[in-house]
Order: C-alpha cells, then sequence, then structure tokens
C-alpha cells in the first residue's frame, strides 16, 4: 500500500486525496487508503530515517547544508491536528491554517526534504480533550514547542544520524531565535541565518547597535557576487563581511576557531533593499562560501513548490497526528524520488551498498505480515 500511495502521488493525478489516491490505484473506495493513514500500525519516523539515509547515499557532500524553514497549508474547521488562526507565509497574513517546520538537505547536486514536525499552537497545548481526539501524544500536547525549537530538534537528529553537512541556514524567524544561534555554535555547528534590521550586534568600536545602524555607521567593503541561478538567471547582489559579537550567543562567545559575521547584502537595482544575516563560521571562511550557503537557503522553497504542485504535499485530507505526518513523510519520499532520479542523469556515483539501515525507532515492535524494513527499493 505505501508503494502505491508514493506511485500515486507522483503520478498525473489531479487532486491527491483518499479518493483520488484509491481511484488510482484500482480500489472502488477510499476505506483501504484512510486505513493505512489513520488507523495501521506502521511508523512514520521510521520511514522518515530510511528517507534521510536514501537522500544521503545519493546527494552527501560534507559542505551540504541544512536549511530550516516552516509552511502553512490552509485548513477548514478546528479539528485537524494543530490547525488554528496562524500566520501564514503562503499569504502572507493571518489564516486557518497548519503550519509545519521542515528540513531539507541541500547541496550543489540537489536537494530534498528530510525532516518535518507538525507545530502546535498554544489553543492546542491548552485543550487536552481536542489533543486526544486527534491522537496528538502527550508529551507533544503539554507545552507549546517553538518553531525554531524544532528546527534545533532536526538538526540534532541529522547530527546524530550523522549526516554529512556542514552548514545550517534559515530565514530571520529563526535567525533571530538567539536560544537556536546559541545550541548550534555550542555544537560547533556554522550557520547562516537572516536577521531582523532591529538585532542588535556588538563590537569594541561600536558597542551595541541594531544591524541596520551597525550598517550605515561602519565603512564595509561591498564585492559582487552571484548566490546561484533563480528563474531570472543568476542572482547576483554587493555583499559586505564584518566581525562582530552577537548577544545572546553560546556561553563565552564563539568556539575556539570560530568567528561571528554580520553579512550584508545589498540589491544592486536599489541600493536601499538591504537584508542581514548572522554568521556563524570558521575563521578563515571565504565569503564566497557564505554567500554559496546563503543561496542554497532558497533550496527549500523549491522543495516546497516542487511536492505540493508534484507530489501532493498539501493534499491530503487528514485530521489526527499520525495521519498527517504519515501521508507528508510519503510525500517527501516521492518528492526524494524525483530528486535521485534526476540528478542520477547527472553521472552521480552509485550509493554505497554497504551503508547501514536507519535503526528502527521502537526496535521491540514485531514487523506486520507483509511488511518489510526496505521501504524504499529501487
Amino acid at each position: 500500500m505505501a508503494m502505491s500511495y508514493v506511485k500515486a502521488l507522483i503520478a498525473p493525478v489531479e487532486r491527491k486525496n483518499g479518493w483520488q489516491i484509491a481511484e488510482h490505484v484500482g480500489h472502488a473506495t477510499p476505506d483501504r487508503v484512510q486505513w493505512f493513514l489513520a488507523r495501521s500500525t506502521w511508523c512514520a519516523d521510521q520511514l522518515r530515517d530510511a528517507l534521510r539515509l536514501l537522500v544521503v547515499q545519493f546527494l552527501a557532500r560534507p559542505d551540504g547544508v541544512l536549511v530550516l524553514d516552516e509552511t502553512a497549508f490552509l485548513k477548514k474547521g478546528r479539528m485537524s491536528a494543530g490547525v488554528a488562526p496562524q500566520y501564514a507565509g503562503i499569504t502572507g497574513q493571518i489564516e486557518n491554517c497548519q503550519v509545519a517546520v521542515f528540513c531539507a538537505y541541500a547541496t550543489d547536486t540537489g536537494r530534498a526534504l528530510i525532516d518535518r514536525e507538525l507545530y502546535l499552537p498554544a489553543a492546542w497545548c491548552e485543550d487536552s480533550d481536542r489533543c486526544q481526539v486527534q491522537r496528538i501524544p502527550r508529551p507533544r500536547a503539554k507545552a507549546v514547542v517553538t518553531k525554531p525549537e524544532l528546527g534545533r530538534r532536526m538538526v540534532e537528529r541529522c547530527r546524530r544520524a550523522k549526516v554529512p553537512f556542514g552548514w545550517v541556514a534559515a530565514d530571520s524567524a529563526y535567525g533571530q531565535d538567539r536560544k537556536l544561534r546559541a545550541a548550534l555554535e555550542r555544537r560547533r555547528i556554522p550557520y547562516v541565518m537572516a536577521v531582523p534590521v532591529d538585532e542588535a550586534v556588538h563590537t569594541h568600536g561600536t558597542g551595541n547597535l541594531r544591524v541596520d545602524a551597525f550598517a550605515a555607521t561602519v565603512p564595509l567593503l561591498f564585492e559582487r557576487r552571484s548566490c546561484g541561478a533563480g528563474a531570472k538567471g543568476l542572482r547576483s547582489y554587493d555583499w559586505a563581511l564584518a566581525e562582530v559579537t552577537w548577544p545572546g550567543g553560546a556561553e563565552g562567545g564563539p568556539r575556539r576557531g570560530h568567528l561571528h559575521l554580520l553579512l550584508v547584502r545589498r540589491s544592486i537595482t536599489d541600493p536601499t533593499r538591504i537584508a542581514y544575516f548572522a554568521v556563524h563560521a570558521k575563521a578563515g571562511t571565504p565569503i564566497g562560501e557564505i554567500v554559496r550557503v546563503m543561496g542554497l537557503r532558497w533550496s527549500i522553497e523549491d522543495c516546497f513548490e516542487t511536492a505540493k504542485s508534484d507530489c501532493g504535499l498539501d493534499h491530503y485530507e487528514v485530521r489526527t497526528w499520525d495521519a498527517w505526518h504519515r501521508h507528508i513523510t510519503l510525500s517527501m519520499a516521492a518528492l526524494a524520488f524525483l530528486t535521485i532520479t534526476g540528478t542520477r542523469t547527472r553521472d552521480l556515483p552509485e550509493p554505497d551498498s554497504t551503508a547501514e539501515s536507519p535503526t528502527p525507532a521502537d526496535p521491540a515492535r514485531t514487523p506486520e505480515k507483509g511488511e518489510h524494513s526496505g521501504l524504499l527499493k529501487s
């Protein structure tokens, strides 16, 4: 059923919901599809771990980038797990929606989504009855876990799984979270994350200043570089880099051999359009490498667009916690298949056949009849 579901997600099915997926795989009703998502006993986290291993086998590079971002799923009603009036980036306003945090693995070769978590707003954490109806695990429903904290957990899972990566990148929703930045610094993980204009930096010569005031006060040397190809060609900007100290970082400042930096991006056509980025990097890292990472940050938007348009990421009609994670993870698997088959045409080496399989999330669970450990086979 899992294989049939993934095949349906990448098939030319107009709306990849229970009814149309069932019709595509030859079922008279959506009952089996609904049972598979909502009531069967397979573990979506085990599939996530297998998916992550598959992506790493084909795309792994030591300078890979973990990109954190969120996307919204507009919904009607109030019973779908996590749904509430909250900011939806896809419309730029408050909507009744679910919001989920994702982690993408991006390299110059390709990119794919490798982790996901559904965000639970405070209204849900304060309503235990509603959480119980939608089968939200009790530990998750006890207190609000912020989106940056969900992102930090994803990075930690990748680190423990020994995913090869050199950087973490994110937009200002995560970059302004000082706890996330400090956690990465303690692990000596380099990052490039956007920050708002009112974020403070410190130097011995200027004291504490907002980043926009710092950029206006301190002479900066800009150089023109491309951060990668976009829909209209190369995305070129003027860039400048300055050594600073970010308040709220790890205790005692950057770890030995690492620096705090401020990256400033200025539009070529409109010099008043300026963006700021907090950087934690190894001493001696060239600006070109930091700009490359900045360019790969946008790759997660490409993942969202492709997953929604081609893999049914937002086509689901499920309400419970488990069913949501199952559909989303299967959609991520479909996206990974499209990514890997596309990159293999560019003569990528075959994956190491001796690579270890991911450790099951629940080793005590006995596989059901017909269940296989190889969830994704070529």
